[in-house]
Protein backbone atom coordinates (compact mmCIF):
# COMPACT_ATOMS: atom_id res chain seq x y z
CA UNK A 1 0.00 0.00 0.00
CA UNK A 2 2.42 2.51 0.90
CA UNK A 3 4.62 1.67 -2.38
CA UNK A 4 1.51 2.50 -4.52
CA UNK A 5 1.06 5.96 -2.18
CA UNK A 6 4.91 6.88 -3.34
CA UNK A 7 4.08 5.55 -7.14
CA UNK A 8 0.74 7.67 -7.06
CA UNK A 9 2.93 10.98 -5.71
CA UNK A 10 5.71 10.11 -7.90
CA UNK A 11 3.76 10.04 -10.77
CA UNK A 12 1.39 13.54 -10.16
CA UNK A 13 4.68 15.06 -9.81
CA UNK A 14 5.69 14.53 -13.00
CA UNK A 15 2.55 14.75 -14.82
CA UNK A 16 2.42 18.49 -12.82
CA UNK A 17 5.78 19.07 -14.26
CA UNK A 18 5.03 18.13 -17.81
CA UNK A 19 1.71 20.02 -17.94
CA UNK A 20 3.71 23.14 -17.02
CA UNK A 21 4.54 25.27 -19.78
CA UNK A 22 8.07 24.69 -21.52
CA UNK A 23 9.15 28.41 -22.62
CA UNK A 24 11.90 29.48 -22.99
CA UNK A 25 13.84 30.45 -20.03
CA UNK A 26 12.76 33.42 -18.27
CA UNK A 27 13.38 34.55 -14.73
CA UNK A 28 10.31 32.98 -12.16
CA UNK A 29 9.50 31.29 -9.53
CA UNK A 30 7.01 28.35 -9.07
CA UNK A 31 5.83 26.94 -5.66
CA UNK A 32 6.27 23.36 -5.12
CA UNK A 33 4.53 21.83 -2.47
CA UNK A 34 5.21 17.76 -2.30
CA UNK A 35 4.17 14.66 0.36
CA UNK A 36 6.11 11.74 1.50
CA UNK A 37 5.61 9.15 4.17
CA UNK A 38 7.48 6.71 6.26
CA UNK A 39 7.40 4.62 9.37
CA UNK A 40 9.38 7.76 11.21
CA UNK A 41 8.42 11.80 11.11
CA UNK A 42 12.26 12.28 10.75
CA UNK A 43 12.39 10.06 7.30
CA UNK A 44 9.21 11.64 5.75
CA UNK A 45 10.71 15.40 6.41
CA UNK A 46 13.74 13.88 4.68
CA UNK A 47 12.08 11.84 2.20
CA UNK A 48 9.49 14.97 1.16
CA UNK A 49 12.73 17.23 1.42
CA UNK A 50 14.52 14.69 -1.05
CA UNK A 51 11.32 14.37 -3.43
CA UNK A 52 10.95 18.36 -3.54
CA UNK A 53 14.83 18.40 -4.67
CA UNK A 54 14.03 15.91 -7.42
CA UNK A 55 11.10 18.07 -8.78
CA UNK A 56 13.50 21.54 -8.18
CA UNK A 57 15.57 19.76 -11.16
CA UNK A 58 12.87 18.30 -13.09
CA UNK A 59 10.99 21.86 -13.65
CA UNK A 60 14.83 23.55 -13.53
CA UNK A 61 15.34 20.91 -17.03
CA UNK A 62 11.66 21.91 -18.28
CA UNK A 63 12.10 25.47 -18.17
CA UNK A 64 15.61 25.30 -19.51
CA UNK A 65 16.91 27.56 -16.27
CA UNK A 66 20.95 27.66 -16.29
CA UNK A 67 20.22 27.63 -12.37
CA UNK A 68 17.58 27.51 -9.69
CA UNK A 69 17.35 28.99 -6.49
CA UNK A 70 15.30 26.98 -3.65
CA UNK A 71 13.46 29.69 -0.70
CA UNK A 72 11.26 28.42 2.44
CA UNK A 73 7.23 28.63 1.83
CA UNK A 74 5.11 27.63 4.70
CA UNK A 75 2.54 25.38 3.37
CA UNK A 76 0.02 22.93 5.00
CA UNK A 77 -0.12 19.61 5.30
CA UNK A 78 -1.27 18.05 1.74
CA UNK A 79 -2.88 14.42 3.04
CA UNK A 80 -2.80 11.63 0.81
CA UNK A 81 -6.89 10.46 1.67
CA UNK A 82 -8.54 13.31 1.26
CA UNK A 83 -11.67 11.25 0.84
CA UNK A 84 -11.00 10.81 4.29
CA UNK A 85 -9.58 14.04 5.32
CA UNK A 86 -11.74 16.44 2.75
CA UNK A 87 -10.85 19.09 5.12
CA UNK A 88 -7.39 19.02 5.60
CA UNK A 89 -5.70 17.39 8.49
CA UNK A 90 -6.88 18.03 11.79
CA UNK A 91 -5.55 20.00 14.58
CA UNK A 92 -4.63 16.63 16.70
CA UNK A 93 -2.76 14.85 13.87
CA UNK A 94 -0.41 17.67 13.20
CA UNK A 95 3.06 16.95 14.73
CA UNK A 96 5.24 20.34 15.93
CA UNK A 97 7.05 21.89 15.67
CA UNK A 98 7.11 22.41 11.78
CA UNK A 99 10.90 21.94 10.63
CA UNK A 100 12.03 24.92 9.11
CA UNK A 101 15.37 25.78 6.96
CA UNK A 102 16.42 27.77 4.67
CA UNK A 103 15.00 25.72 1.62
CA UNK A 104 12.06 24.37 2.99
CA UNK A 105 9.26 24.32 5.21
CA UNK A 106 8.21 21.02 6.63
CA UNK A 107 4.93 19.94 8.05
CA UNK A 108 4.29 16.52 9.36
CA UNK A 109 1.31 14.83 10.83
CA UNK A 110 0.19 11.42 11.24
CA UNK A 111 -0.94 9.26 8.49
CA UNK A 112 -4.25 7.28 8.12
CA UNK A 113 -2.80 4.18 6.68
CA UNK A 114 1.00 4.88 7.33
CA UNK A 115 2.19 6.48 10.93
CA UNK A 116 3.80 9.63 9.29
CA UNK A 117 3.23 12.13 6.75
CA UNK A 118 5.24 15.17 5.93
CA UNK A 119 4.40 18.18 3.59
CA UNK A 120 7.13 19.88 2.22
CA UNK A 121 7.10 23.64 0.32
CA UNK A 122 9.57 25.64 -1.41
CA UNK A 123 9.84 28.63 -3.83
CA UNK A 124 11.97 27.31 -6.69
CA UNK A 125 13.44 30.75 -8.61
CA UNK A 126 15.25 30.17 -11.39
CA UNK A 127 16.30 31.70 -15.00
Amino acid sequence: MLHILRMSLAVFGVWALISATSEPAEAACQLLKVTHSAGSKAEAARNSQALLLESAAQLKRSKRWSYVTIYAHKVKGDPFWKAVRPEGVPRDAQLKPDIVTSRFYTTCFTGVVVPYVCTTGSSVCGQ
